[in-house]
């Protein structure tokens, strides 16, 4: 079983820099921990301990977590409810499916006045007649027991019953105990029997003799499964067999023939289009990439006579007629589509006829013209005007304001505007 180390705290309070000494939070949950121990003096500003999915078989070594509010012992070998009043401000205590029988063992929270909300549920108290109504009346500050809320109703109906209920309870604590006794007794011996017989390597009958055997809810059940699943893990896998097609090891395309000429390949069914300029003298391949793939992802290897793309470690190969230039080749990708564009020059060219190239001529003027009659199109046009036909108004307001200096009478008895 592993132990409370500063190494394992440390690890856990990475969210605070790996300093221990001003954690306020701290979760060692499923870690096969089977006791409690340094954390009241390495951490003691905790708020938050989870400790869930352990062996913890006692409570202890906690008792100075002054701010302590939340403590998480679900699923562990508790027994008993003890050593938490020195842990003034809590709130919530959850012990769930643990093994708690020994039912007066909750008095030990009436000094936690702060505590709000205790959950037992999946202890074997939880089972004696009259459970929920003791634990009412003994912590009168709990507002919520087992996720169910407390009314005052209730409070009040379990104090009446307290009496009546309290030896009651602690007859079916006694009979409790003692089956435990015997239980754990019987339960030791085979325990010892059983580390016994997985001690070292497990073999495969071992294993699936120990899981399909019937067990009972114990703590000692539980550390029989712990050491159990810990050697499952340290015993090495069987060798899988080659023959298993479930197994069967990936295949490596072939990207060249015996006499090195390359093979077209599309590996990951990448739809794409290829074009073959004979005027322009180049090829433009296009390959349809996934649009939101990472450019990182993608590596591309212009050859003379081929050109290699790897797509998420998938190749894309295809072979040219005629060698191409790498050097000239330029390679772009779209914003809106992701679609890959390779333009690749042609490294000898074509000697044309004379017609043809004055036909390519004329076409790639006629294409310049539309590009700036589309241009001068798009352009805001701008209204003229004849500056012989502008009126003067400088003149006009001139008249006008002296039309109002005219009629303009200045009565003495007006105060003035403020």
């Amino acid at each position: 079983m592993q132990r409370i180390s500063e190494e394992l705290v440390r690890k856990r309070a990475e969210h605070n820099n790996c300093e221990i000494g001003t954690l306020e939070e701290l979760s060692l949950h499923q870690d096969n921990l089977d006791k409690l121990e340094h954390l009241q003096h390495w951490c003691k500003d905790l708020k938050i301990l989870l400790l869930h999915s352990n062996l913890i078989n006692r409570i202890e070594n906690i008792g100075k977590l002054k701010k302590l509010e939340y403590l998480n012992l679900s699923i562990n070998n508790i027994e008993r409810i003890e050593n938490l009043e020195g842990c003034e401000s809590l709130k919530k205590l959850d012990l769930t499916l643990n093994f708690i029988g020994d039912i007066l063992s909750i008095e030990n929270l009436k000094k936690n006045i702060f505590l709000e909300e205790l959950l037992l549920n999946g202890n074997p108290c939880t089972d004696f007649s009259g459970y929920r109504d003791f634990v009412i009346a003994t912590l009168p500050q709990l507002n919520e027991l087992d996720g169910k809320e407390i009314f005052k109703s209730d409070r009040i109906l379990a104090l009446q019953k307290y009496d009546e209920i309290r030896p009651k309870v602690i007859i079916e604590q006694n009979n409790y105990l003692i089956k435990r006794k015997i239980q754990k007794k019987e339960k030791e011996e085979s325990l010892i029997l059983s580390e016994d017989k997985i001690k070292g390597v497990l073999t495969e009958e071992q294993r699936k003799n120990f899981w399909e055997s019937p067990s009972e809810n114990t703590p000692e059940d539980r550390i029989q499964m712990a050491i159990m699943s810990k050697k499952s893990k340290e015993t090495p896998k069987p060798s899988i067999e080659l023959e298993d097609p479930r197994y069967v090891k990936k295949r490596i395309p072939k990207l060249f023939d015996e006499n090195g000429r390359p093979y077209n390949i599309n590996e990951g069914n990448i739809p794409f289009r290829f074009e073959d300029d004979y005027y322009g003298h180049f090829y433009k391949l296009d390959l349809a990439v996934y649009r939101y793939l990472d450019s990182s992802l993608i590596d591309i290897d212009v050859q003379p006579n081929y050109i290699k793309i790897m797509v998420k470690k998938k190749v894309f190969q295809l072979r040219f007629e005629e060698e191409v230039s790498p050097d000239q080749s330029n390679a772009t990708r779209s914003q809106t589509t992701g679609h890959l564009v390779v333009t690749m020059p042609k490294a000898k060219e074509h000697i044309l006829p004379k017609n043809v190239r004055e036909r390519i001529v004329k076409e790639t003027e006629q294409k310049k013209e539309e590009k700036q009659t589309k241009s001068k199109q798009r352009n805001r046009e701008y209204l003229e005007v004849d500056e012989t036909k502008l009126i003067n108004i400088t003149k006009m307001l001139h008249i006008v304001k002296e039309d109002k200096k005219e009629d303009f009478i200045d009565d003495p008895e007006v105060p003035p505007l403020e």
